[in-house]
């Protein structure tokens, strides 16, 4: 039976072979890319004191809930409501056919706000990850269920090489110790099944959670709409990636300072994250 991810992933192939060819060479754009920005090290600092960093997103449409914004939306109007209301980093989706978005996105958001930006999208190929660095990105979303092994670690360490953070995220259960296996520093747990996007499953990231490393930041994705979700995930989350439910909010910077202001259960004893030398200081 062919899922929806597997529907997403041949799209992707041949929707970054005809950009390949239309533009073989992203050199001058790498050129004049801006300076990335600590993803890691922000979420980490931003999780501390009893809190969750909260990455907030920004996207036009969803295959599950259909349209999220009006045709007149300005990602840079959203992105700026989420800085001022306390995110501690901006998710942008760029893929286009069914999220809506696109590197033209993740470009205005990333020139409006000082936070750091991930690039959210179904990366199959290096070519999307030259794009995301090109178009501004500190962060580029990997997903585990959409990559073998070889893949995954080339691509990890194509990102890491180019100065941003590879973010692994999986639903399944062996897709996600593959990715607490790897060598991402930042890894997520997704409610959200992409093979079937209308369920959800949030106990998810409880049920995965001790899959992930001392050393790693752990994000729960997907499912979260008030602080009350907060209460339900372990003290070992670290992060939450929030979108749709703020896109949908009559106020989201409402919900969103009810996020970031949460208070949490205390990290457990011996849980520790270390900043490791080539961590960038906080801007």
């Amino acid at each position: 039976m062919i899922t929806f991810l597997d529907r997403l992933v041949a799209e992707r192939r041949a929707e970054v072979a005809a950009a390949r060819k239309r533009e073989p060479s992203l050199g001058a754009a790498l050129r004049d890319a801006p300076a990335v920005r600590p993803f890691r090290h922000t979420l980490v600092m931003r999780a501390s004191g009893g809190h969750v960093a909260v990455i907030a997103e920004v996207k036009r449409t969803s295959p599950a809930a259909g349209p999220l914004a009006d045709p007149a939306f300005d990602p840079r109007t959203q992105a700026l409501l989420y800085a001022a209301a306390g995110a501690a980093a901006i998710s942008v989706l760029t893929e286009p056919r069914h999220w809506g978005g696109s590197f033209e996105d993740l470009r205005a958001v990333r020139a409006m706000v000082k936070l750091p930006v991930l690039c959210k999208d179904v990366i199959v190929d290096e070519y999307q990850v030259w794009q995301a660095r090109a178009a501004g990105a500190d962060a580029v979303l990997l997903i585990a269920e959409a990559l073998g092994d070889a893949e995954l670690e080339r691509l990890i360490d194509l990102v890491t090489d180019l100065g941003m953070e590879p973010v692994v995220e999986a639903h399944d259960t062996v897709a996600f110790g593959r990715a607490a296996r790897s060598k991402a520093r930042v890894i997520g747990a997704n409610a959200r099944d992409l093979r079937d996007p209308a369920v959800i499953d949030r106990s998810r990231a409880r049920l995965l959670h001790t899959f992930v490393r001392p050393h790693q930041v752990y994000v729960a994705e997907s499912g979260i709409a008030s602080a009350a979700d907060l209460v339900e995930l372990p003290a070992r989350v670290d992060a939450v990636l929030v979108g749709t439910a703020l896109m949908r909010a009559a106020d989201p910077a409402a919900l969103l300072r009810t996020l970031t202001t949460a208070k949490r259960s205390p990290v457990p004893a011996g849980r520790v994250v270390v900043l490791v030398d080539h961590d960038p200081p906080a801007q």
